[in-house]
């Protein structure tokens, strides 16, 4: 008779031996989503060691370990449905991952949507969009219904619906507002029927998840193929523009543009994709470059990129900040060019849609986030900076904005590699630390705190001005303790924990958030 100790320390063992065929079925069950993906994995964990005590090896260890895992989610399916009906209660992603697993994948199709659906896509900027297209429709006495945490999977969206819609599965609202991932854009609107799709840029982005951007951009290239609804694209994204070529019989194709702002370059400075023309494949010319590959472009072979632009950003002055379309201006209240491209595709969604201008102004000039995306806080009397990046692109805008900003500056980069990350980190490598202008000191934290120290040392920024602090409290009382200007990057599973722990520091030490 194996001893207590003896039994953890082989089921130690079993769990380490088979960890991806547990995560496996977990993956499955959240449809490719993080959401309840941890308690899902300790769900198949305690349910598997009720049972090692029974397991004979009748079967092979790894068998054995899914079906256990699969009969526990299983068994979890019916309680929630139950509880749920009895509670009369959502809980997020959960009750779409459960109707779309038992419908075979057909779950949006079950539901009777008649009013206007407005879908918004892309790799960076979705959220604040699709938030800030509802407040338009919102503020002009609208019904809207709105995905506004996120959740921008199909089950996500499954959910979303469930909570909403009557016994008949019928929903009443005047608009749906969706912020839908890139890579379901195909799915969900083969089920249902989409009146505007905005789209706002691709990049590289969660090579575990996603693939290479070009598989993504060929999915809603083909959704693309048979769409004739309106489609709001970014002008000046080569790869968000050829979505325009994708049906010729579409009339409803309508572009947004930003003219050149003060750090505009005519050499691109940071890894890009766009470099070559889609269709035949000779290289782009552009007038300049915003950032990545954003900017005012040509092919000189085919004439791709020679659309007229529906709505333009003109007069931009980050300083201020403000820009000018349609004739009029706008005061945003983040100021940086990513945001200007942002909000062009918000006054582009009004202008389609007829709303009064002063609404538009209203929303355009009020939108803020708190969610750790250009958020601010005062750690004590240093004004810290909090934005997610979780790829490339993301985190060199951050570099951009700080960089653009007198004076000396230090930065705090947190670094996590959990499941929603995606495992693999080597995008940090597409960073441009060599533009650092004025950044006295960086400090890294993070499961991969060592991993983007060694990065940032590697692009010729002096090591002694290094400091690696893998816990997150101690990393943020580091940089807190020096005087001037902070910024904080965070990847996707950082960015909450370290909202926290600037909270903690405040309370502890003093300060606000802004």
């Amino acid at each position: 008779m194996m001893s207590q100790q003896g039994q953890e320390i082989e089921f130690e063992k079993l769990l380490l031996r088979n960890n991806p065929v547990i995560c496996k079925v977990c993956w499955q069950y959240c449809g490719g989503s993080d959401f309840c993906f941890e308690e899902l994995r300790s769900l198949c964990v305690i349910e598997l060691w009720h049972e090692f005590g029974h397991f004979r090896g009748e079967s092979k260890e790894s068998t054995w370990v899914y079906q256990i895992s699969l009969h526990a989610i299983d068994d979890l399916e019916i309680r929630i449905i139950h509880l749920l009906k009895l509670m009369k209660r959502n809980a997020g992603n959960l009750p779409g991952i459960i109707l779309w697993h038992l419908s075979g994948h057909k779950a949006v199709s079950m539901f009777t949507v008649d009013c206007p659906i407005i879908a918004v896509t892309g790799t960076n900027g979705k959220t604040s969009v699709t938030n800030c297209i509802a407040r338009l429709f919102e503020k002009s006495g609208k019904k809207i219904i709105i995905n506004r945490e996120g959740n921008n999977l199909d089950t996500g969206i499954c959910s979303l619906l469930l909570r909403y819609c009557d016994m008949s599965g019928k929903v009443d609202a005047d608009y749906l507002i969706l912020e839908t991932d890139e890579s379901h854009v195909p799915v969900v609107y083969s089920q249902l029927k989409l009146d505007t799709l905005v789209v706002l840029n691709f990049f590289r982005d969660q090579i575990d998840r996603n693939g290479e951007m070009e598989t993504l951009i060929q999915k809603i290239n083909g959704f693309c193929k048979t769409f004739e609804g309106n489609l709001i694209l970014n002008g000046d994204d080569p790869n968000t523009a050829r979505l325009g070529r994708a049906n010729p019989k579409n009339k409803n194709v309508r572009y947004f543009h930003a003219e050149p702002y003060a750090f505009a370059t005519d050499k691109i400075f940071e890894a890009s994709e766009g470099r070559f023309c889609p269709f035949c494949g000779e290289t782009l010319e552009y007038d300049y470059y915003q950032y990545s590959d954003i900017g005012k472009f040509i092919c000189k072979k085919c004439g791709f990129g020679d659309h007229k632009p529906y709505i333009t950003a003109s007069g931009i002055d980050l300083e201020k900040p403000e820009f000018t379309a349609d004739g009029h201006k706008y005061s945003p209240k983040l100021n940086s060019i990513y945001n200007v491209y942002n909000m062009t595709a918000v006054a582009g969604a009004a202008k389609l849609y007829g709303i009064d201008r002063k609404i538009t102004n209203e929303v355009i000039s009020g939108y803020t986030v708190k969610n750790g995306r250009m958020e601010n806080f005062m750690l004590g009397d240093r004004k810290t900076t909090l934005n997610l990046a979780k790829n490339p692109v993301g985190a060199n805008m951050t570099l951009r904005v700080m960089n653009e900003m007198q004076g000396e500056k230090e930065l705090l980069f947190v670094l996590n590699d959990n499941v929603a990350d995606g495992l693999d980190v080597s995008w940090i490598w597409d960073i441009n630390f060599s533009i650092f202008e004025r950044v006295t000191r960086v400090v890294t934290s993070g499961t991969r705190a060592h991993d983007i120290a060694v990065r940032i040392k590697c692009s010729g920024y002096p090591q002694e001005n290094i400091v690696v602090r893998p816990d997150l409290d101690k990393a943020v009382e580091e940089l807190a303790k020096t005087e001037g200007r902070k910024f904080v990057i965070a990847n996707y599973t950082a960015v909450q924990p370290t909202r926290s722990s600037l909270k903690r520091y405040i309370a502890k030490h003093g300060g606000k958030t802004e």
